[in-house]
């Protein structure tokens, strides 16, 4: 990358890096481990509905999904508006986004109630799990403008390099279903409903405290068509850039199935760890969106450049913290998922291949909220593409040709976390992402290929 020309630490210190990442890491882990909660408490009504709310929990995850985009998309766009020193500007990016995800989350809801028990019937085959998942689902779908108005409302927040709020409205809320789940389910004796309906009250909850942010705010809460149609540029370009990590990591599932029950399982523990990983690391690369977009929108690329390379050097090192815990765990951590030993044998075979990731990967997804905070979407989009078709796809294909077994996949993901970081430290030597002003245009931004 190009040398700074101005002091490191007039940038951000790390103390500031800290203070956004941090809370944006409880945020992020806010929704995981409340699943985590409802599973626990549906869990004990039985194996049809613990199945029924897998089943159309995935569906909502999906949701949950376009959600973490339109926060992306917002970060970036409301972060260099605000650098710029235009605050009202930049909340008025909070309000188109949210305009965009109420609309999304209406044709969730609509969507859900027409073809839900459909989509859950296919998905569990039928039954009573299809069954009791469609009705699930028809409740749990009510929420779906909430949690996108949440997710809209993290990101312009974000991009102001608000943290107390965010944290407030989507902790208080997590917790409050937290205590109502159980009492729903059970007392009140609304079964596997129960969970859908607490599910409901925290993410309308969450979404009506962002939106009285924004009223607070006192901007103009009208649509604009035009500053919509370009948000959706960006999701779009996120959504395209994400379908290709979808379809990577289902292709690697249903390799690693084909090795057998062991293998699968083995891959299994390895994945969640490594999206487990990935989630933590994601908290820095939502302090490098605001903080990068807040300097280019300030107008100075040499802080921008100089904010690159101190968070991908922070990347590098939580990396290496989480290869060292790996590394000790080996043996160790897949006997907490199972009691099977071909399981254990079976991730001792991707073992080495997963801890010899997370260092790149450190620094990958500390470059990449770097790229989305500069809003070089199409690049970040046409990198993730390249590398899932010319690394990935290609070598979870060959391993199950030449039966390589897990390692043959694990290899492949070691393949596109490389691919990927030569294509970011390409793109962000040369300089070409550092595009200044209040709003990113691609005049100047080079080649976005």
């Amino acid at each position: 990358m190009n040398q700074p020309t101005v002091p490191v630490d007039r940038v951000a210190s790390p103390r500031r890096i800290a203070a956004l990442a941090l809370p944006a890491l409880v945020v992020l882990a806010a929704e995981p481990l409340y699943v985590l909660v409802d599973t626990a408490v549906v869990g004990h009504l039985g194996r049809v509905p613990l199945a029924a709310v897998a089943v159309g929990g995935t569906v909502m995850t999906l949701t949950a999904w376009v959600g973490t985009v339109v926060a992306y998309g917002t970060t970036g766009r409301a972060a260099r508006r605000y650098g710029a020193g235009d605050r009202a500007a930049a909340v008025a990016e909070g309000v188109q986004s949210s305009w965009l995800a109420f609309g999304l989350g209406m044709l969730v809801v609509v969507g859900m109630q027409v073809g839900g028990p459909a989509l859950t019937g296919a998905l569990a085959g039928g039954g009573e799990v299809g069954t009791a998942a469609g009705e699930w689902l028809r409740i749990a779908a009510f929420g779906a403008p909430g949690l996108l108005l949440a997710a809209a409302g993290n990101g312009w927040l974000r991009g102001v390099q608000d943290t107390r709020r965010p944290l407030l409205f989507v902790v208080g809320p997590n917790l409050l279903s937290a205590v109502l789940c159980p009492v729903l389910v059970y007392p009140v004796g609304m079964g596997l409903n129960g969970s859908a309906v607490a599910n409901v009250i925290a993410q309308t909850l969450s979404g009506v405290l962002f939106v009285a942010a924004l009223v607070s705010e006192r901007v103009s809460l009208r649509p604009h068509p035009r500053i919509i149609g370009q948000q959706l540029v960006l999701s779009r370009d996120l959504l395209i850039r994400g379908l290709a990590f979808q379809a990577s990591f289902l292709s690697a599932t249903a390799v690693a199935a084909r090795f057998g029950a062991a293998a699968v399982g083995a891959h299994q523990i390895a994945i969640q760890l490594w999206f487990f990983a990935a989630l933590v690391l994601d908290a820095l690369a939502i302090a490098a969106q605001a903080l990068v977009g807040a300097a280019l929108g300030a107008g100075d690329a040499a802080a921008a450049r100089a904010l690159a390379q101190r968070i991908g050097r922070f990347g590098a090192v939580c990396g290496v913290a989480f290869a060292v815990l790996a590394a000790a765990g080996t043996g160790v951590v897949p006997t907490w998922f199972s009691s099977d030993t071909s399981v254990h044998e079976q991730a001792l075979v991707a073992w080495p291949w997963f801890v010899a990731m997370l260092p790149l990967a450190g620094v990958v997804f500390a470059l990449d909220g770097v790229l989305i905070g500069a809003g070089d979407i199409r690049y970040l989009r046409n990198l993730t593409v390249a590398g899932a078709l010319g690394g990935f796809l290609p070598a979870i294909w060959l391993s199950h040709a030449f039966g390589l077994g897990l390692g043959g996949i694990w290899a492949g993901l070691l393949l596109f976390t490389v691919i990927r970081l030569i294509g970011l430290l390409l793109r962000l030597g040369g300089g070409a992402w550092a595009v200044t002003g209040a709003v990113r245009t691609e005049r100047h931004a080079g080649s976005a290929a």
